[in-house]
């Protein structure tokens, strides 16, 4: 399958592309610096097209309809010449709805798209986050992210307003989900992201504020509670590290392993994600110590001391139970027991070293 990712070197784009390209697909990156005729060639060669392209910081007024409403006709109109009927996921806004020049501009492409006839999902999306977004621009909770991991100070004028979150990786799971669907019928009216989490601006200060100190705390490891903490603790991970270290994700039929967080001084974070069923482990560290705390789903921990064979065993629900410490010398392994993929935040005491893994297999 190839898609069209217009706005492909943005925020979401960067995230929508990595996924597109794990699942097979080969993406059609267009962004400002595209050359000039790129856009026709990749209407012609799209089957799908995800527009994310737009203004939301112009030098003048009229830079918003010609970003967000012009381009988009501009894309409708090639899609119609072409004779496809190529299917067109939209990233609006919640902001649609209200009587300013961006929301204004945005509502136009709506009503291109819509009166098109072409098999198009609009999508108003609410305040955006996640590893990657851009602080101090236009994102409350990239900036909050960015200050509070630099020690920098924030300003917050009213702590309980409330503000409409959505997480760039639900952002993608859903789009994903549409582009690789077997039916492409389209949507007529807008649509929201599955999941959208509310959270005032005081609450999410001290969420920030939390994961700081659990990170400078003696166990270098805060306890996050919930999906909207493990995602928000995910962002705020990736503005910590200055070290120049790389991160890496691997994903395959037993779930997937992502480094959020690496420090001289304070460790490694990771999130490990388990399908139902899924057991992963079954190595020991002679002096590397570790932490795990399921924030998710239910988990079976247990570990085996390589020399007395002492067992101990923890069920651990996520959100509710403590962290398990796993012991030096203790061969482990974590099960997923329950009926959802759990996640679980592991903090080990030493960045990861190829050469000085301290990682020996055997069996729990």
């Amino acid at each position: 399958m190839k898609v069209l990712v217009t706005g492909a070197k943005g925020f979401i784009g960067k995230h929508l592309c990595e996924a597109l390209k794990r699942k097979g697909a080969e993406v059609l990156p267009f962004d400002v610096d595209s050359e000039p005729h790129f856009l026709e060639k990749a209407v012609l060669e799209a089957d799908f097209i995800v527009h994310l392209a737009g203004i939301n910081r112009p030098l003048t007024v009229e830079e918003f309809y010609d970003g967000n409403a012009n381009l988009t006709k501009k894309l409708v109109d090639l899609v119609l010449r072409s004779g496809k009927k190529t299917p067109i996921i939209f990233s609006s806004s919640i902001q649609a709805t209200l009587d300013n020049d961006y929301g204004k501009s945005k509502k136009m492409g709506e009503d291109f798209l819509f009166a098109s006839g072409l098999p198009v999902y609009v999508y108003r999306l609410a305040n955006v986050y996640g590893r990657g977004c851009r602080p101090n621009y236009n994102s409350a909770a990239a900036t909050f992210c960015y200050n509070i991991a630099h020690g920098l100070s924030i300003t917050i004028r009213d702590r309980d307003y409330v503000v409409h979150y959505n997480y760039v990786e639900d952002i993608v799971s859903d789009w994903m989900e549409v582009i690789f669907s077997s039916c492409h019928e389209g949507a007529k009216n807008t649509l929201s992201i599955s999941i959208t989490d509310d959270c005032s601006l005081g609450h999410l200060a001290d969420l920030l504020h939390s994961f700081k100190e659990g990170i400078c705390s003696a166990k270098h490891f805060p306890k996050v509670t919930g999906e909207f903490e493990r995602k928000l603790f995910k962002t705020f991970c990736g503005y910590l590290s200055e070290d120049g270290y790389s991160f890496n994700f691997a994903a395959d039929m037993r779930g997937s392993f992502e480094e959020l967080y690496k420090s001289k001084a304070h460790g490694q974070i990771s999130e490990n994600v388990s399908f139902p069923g899924i057991t992963k482990g079954g190595h020991y560290h002679t002096y590397k110590k570790e932490i795990f705390y399921t924030v998710k789903g239910r988990c079976l921990i247990r570990q085996r001391n390589i020399e007395t064979n002492e067992m101990l065993e923890n069920i651990v629900e996520g959100g509710v139970s403590d962290p398990v410490e796993i012991k030096v010398g203790y061969t482990h392994e974590i099960k997923n027991i329950g009926t959802e993929d759990s996640y679980t935040l592991m903090w080990i005491s030493e960045v990861y070293d190829p050469s000085t893994a301290d990682t020996y297999r055997a069996d729990v």
